[in-house]
This record gives structure tokens, sequence and C-alpha cells, in this order.
């Protein structure tokens, strides 16, 4: 996927246990992750995700105005991380 994975700080490692737990290999919207995380910041953490290589982002195929996302899994994100 070409994005280097980096090891998460903690207040986004909370975070994204939360959002593995309820979707893990499963897109999910930005709704959705704001309506499970139940924080203001929403944005910023999925933003975080990204850049450390621990989410995907793909546009919606119905509109292309909307993002879907998808968590890396974490077995693979910490191979990654160790090569």
């Amino acid at each position: 996927m070409g994005n280097i994975i980096s090891p998460l700080p903690k207040w986004i490692m909370k975070h994204y246990s939360k959002l593995w737990s309820k979707f893990k290999d499963k897109q999910f919207t930005h709704q959705q992750a704001e309506d499970l995380l139940k924080i203001t910041n929403t944005s910023i953490v999925l933003s975080r995700l990204k850049k450390f290589g621990w989410l995907d982002l793909t546009l919606d195929p119905e509109d292309s105005r909307k993002r879907l996302y998808k968590l890396k899994d974490p077995a693979e994100a910490v191979k990654e991380m160790g090569k």
C-alpha cells in the first residue's frame, strides 16, 4: 500500500482499538466512526491513523464526496513495523 507503518501514540491506539473491535477489516464511514467514538475530534483521529499507516481510505463509489475507511489488521501492521 505504500504507507510506512509507525507505532501509534497511546491516545490514538485507544481509538484504533475501539474501531477495530467494531469494524475489524470492514469499511466504515466518518459518521460511523464518530457515532462509535463519541468524540469531537474524529477527523483528527482518522487523519492520524492514516498518517501512521494504520488506515486506508477510498472514495465512496456511489458518492465521490464521501470517503470510506478501512483499518489495517493489527497483526499485519506490527509485522510491517518489524521490517
